[in-house]
């Protein structure tokens, strides 16, 4: 097992749509979610980790040390009660257990977080079991993803589509076709930032050097594995790291983050590829003890 990362990083996320709804909205028809005051395109934390998480289901395959806690039709208790069983405890003995052992909540942790990928990247709550004081606790991750914003404004279209499947027969026996529609956005270009915390992945979960790089190549390659026709054509374009020379970090996160100026080529132009954009990084502006790296 390669060491506990031992600096902090902050990174940038560029990634792009073509006709395609990155994450639709299920409080508004699943339409591609939008700020509403802005016009500016949205995608959640949630739906970027959820993309992080499968490719790593996918190329560790269950792997030791490598599984995933938050995924599809798998009970959180289920991997819950692997942490209680590792310390030899259920629901009717966990009180006498801690009364001998002070730290059976920090052993329950530390299992969970050694075993499962996503929980000691990202954190998670693990209190599931509410009747009763049998839990694993709450783990805050060194990683943290915010919310996606387009870098212009977007314009989400329906487009109207057929099908010559009929549902039903008493369908068939009235008309030959059905109509359906589809939200898209033509294209849009989605900045999301991000926070490793060295002290939380030393103190907490034992976040490694290791997990770092396949977090990488997660995030450049989230999307070439989850192609749907709903999505259109997505990819990422650009992961921009910072890496600070200590374990606190070398200047607030903001300055970095502003560095970076993504511009239109030309003010009148409506992007309809990355091409379109032009990404600079002021050198300038960044501390020395701050190391830029551009892994795409």
């Amino acid at each position: 097992m390669s060491e506990v990362i031992k600096n902090r990083y902050e990174f940038m996320i560029l990634f792009d749509v073509e006709n395609g709804n990155p994450n639709g909205d299920p409080d508004a028809g699943n339409l591609p979610r939008i700020d509403p005051e802005s016009g500016y395109g949205i995608v959640t934390d949630v739906c970027l980790k959820r993309k992080i998480r499968n490719y790593v289901e996918i190329v560790k395959e269950e792997q030791e040390g490598y599984r995933i806690y938050i995924k599809e039709n798998v009970p959180l208790n289920r991997s819950d009660n692997e942490g209680f069983a590792y310390v030899g405890v259920t629901d009717k003995t966990i009180k006498e257990a801690k009364k001998k052992d002070p730290e059976i909540d920090r052993k329950i942790r530390d299992f969970m977080c050694k075993n499962f990928f996503d929980i000691r990247t990202f954190g998670a709550v693990m209190t599931t079991f509410v009747k009763n004081a049998l839990n694993c606790g709450q783990v805050r991750g060194p990683v943290q993803i915010g919310f996606a914003r387009s870098i212009d404004p977007i314009i989400s279209q329906e487009v109207t589509i057929t099908r010559v499947a009929i549902t039903t027969e008493k369908d068939a026996e009235e008309k030959k076709t059905e109509m359906g529609r589809k939200s898209i956005v033509p294209y849009a270009l989605y900045r999301a930032e991000g926070y490793i915390s060295a002290n939380l992945a030393r103190k907490v979960t034992g976040f490694t050097e290791g997990d770092l790089e396949l977090l990488w190549e997660a995030i450049i390659n989230m999307f070439e594995h989850d192609h749907s026709a709903a999505r259109g054509n997505m990819a990422v374009r650009e992961l921009i790291v910072f890496k600070h020379s200590s374990e606190l970090g070398n200047c607030p996160a903001y300055r970095l983050f502003d560095a970076v100026e993504i511009r239109k080529q030309t003010d009148d132009l409506t992007p309809r590829k990355f091409s379109d954009y032009s990404v600079v990084i002021h050198q300038e502006q960044i501390p020395d003890s701050v190391e830029v790296i551009r892994k795409i």
